[in-house]
């Protein structure tokens, strides 16, 4: 029953309380770890290649090696091959066999990936061959062995670990091609973009382009993709991206609208460093007025900081966090995780007393907490989680 709930915690939360295992963290914000992006895929191939087709019988000539083995001019054969439809190109997830359309000789030539377990060749959509050198930079930039990644409480994620060098590598990589006129080449660099650790990412700084970036938060297109981009305008900072996300925190705070305010209080974060901490606990934590996507929002903006430890300390998130313990009992198994997960054992008093109180009633969240008290060394957590103790006293 405790499994499930956490779960559905999980869920409701956004990941709030998302903790993976590793240095090298996806970056909660832009990432949800349940997509599997293009550039995920090209890391899981075997083989990967640009070709054009031969005829309509599922065979293609190479044109670009990407990655692997094979030779320029070879004939690839696969039954039933399909390329996705133009509109689909645009989703970070890829197509396979049975969901577009199939190959037509009218076309550009296709990226190819092929699966060294099923044995199959796959098609991510149209693409120029003129790309086929980014795309082997991009592959380049994984050489170690797949990693499994911990995900709260109990679940994995397998699926293309980096090393932070090889992060370091692809991020550079990535930025080349942010908002490509490609359009699988733009989805294959943002997918990346949306899965880099939020550290990594800052290093970007000197190649950014605030106004760019400003425009691509504005454009309705590239909604889905505000977040990220987002991110980055705090990152490349300047007085634009400073009146620009003063202007959206406040309209979200009047509105309520929370869809992309957990990226707007990061970028804020961002520019104006730890001691905007201090308004965030103020605004969010302490004024009971708002709404829980509201406070998720702050959370999931704070999180990001202290898994990078870097504008802001992380020392100075995990004091947020205590202060959102004492304000928010009921919320207290919210940063429970991610407390355990950086070793921050001084608010083990604070849950000791709340379990004791039963000031959380969400058994997920108790869950949370009591794993937290399991993994302090302190003895308080030890007394806590003796049935007796109470009685001793």
């Amino acid at each position: 029953m405790v499994t499930k709930a956490s779960v559905r915690l999980l869920v409701s939360l956004g990941c709030v309380i998302l903790a993976f295992a590793g240095n090298a963290q996806a970056c909660a914000i832009c990432f949800s770890g349940l997509v599997v992006t293009p550039g995920q895929r090209l890391d899981a191939a075997d083989q990967a290649v640009i070709a054009t087709p031969v005829d309509g019988q599922g065979r293609f000539r190479v044109m670009e090696i990407v990655k692997g083995d094979g030779t320029v001019g070879d004939i690839l054969v696969q039954p039933g091959l399909v390329t996705p439809v133009a509109e689909a190109v645009m989703s970070v997830d890829g197509l396979t066999v049975g969901d577009g359309e199939v190959a037509k000789l009218d076309r550009k030539p296709v990226l190819l990936f092929h699966d060294k377990v099923s044995e199959k060749w796959t098609s991510l959509g149209a693409m120029s061959v003129d790309f086929a050198g980014w795309l082997r930079q991009l592959a380049q930039t994984k050489q170690s062995a797949e990693t499994p990644k911990r995900i709260w409480p109990q679940l994995t994620l397998t699926s293309s670990y980096l090393t932070d060098a090889e992060w370091r590598d692809r991020i550079v990589v990535v930025a080349q091609q942010l908002e490509s006129p490609e359009p699988l080449v733009a989805a294959i660099a943002y997918g990346e973009l949306s899965r880099a650790p939020y550290a990594v990412t800052r290093l970007l700084k000197p190649q950014l382009d605030a106004a760019k970036l400003l425009t691509w938060t504005n454009d309705p297109r590239l909604a889905s993709r505000r977040s990220a981009y987002t991110l980055l305008l705090g990152i490349a900072g300047g007085s634009g991206a400073v009146v620009a996300l003063e202007q959206q925190i406040g309209a979200a705070l009047a509105t309520g609208d929370a869809n992309n305010l957990s990226a707007l209080l990061a970028a804020d974060l961002e520019l104006r460093g730890a001691s905007r901490v201090d308004w965030l606990e103020t605004t969010f934590f302490a004024d009971h007025q708002r709404r829980l996507p509201e406070i998720q929002a702050a959370l999931l903006a704070l999180s990001v900081h202290g898994g990078a430890d870097g504008t802001v300390p992380r020392q100075r998130v995990i004091e947020a966090y205590r202060y959102l313990i004492k304000a928010r009992k009921p919320m207290a198994g919210f940063v429970a995780m991610e407390l355990a997960d950086w070793e921050a054992w001084d608010a083990t008093a604070d849950y000791v007393a709340i379990i004791r109180s039963k000031a959380v009633r969400d058994p997920a969240e108790e869950f949370a907490i009591l794993s937290y008290l399991q993994r302090s060394p302190l003895t308080t957590a030890q007394a806590a989680l003796d049935p007796s103790a109470d009685q001793r006293q």
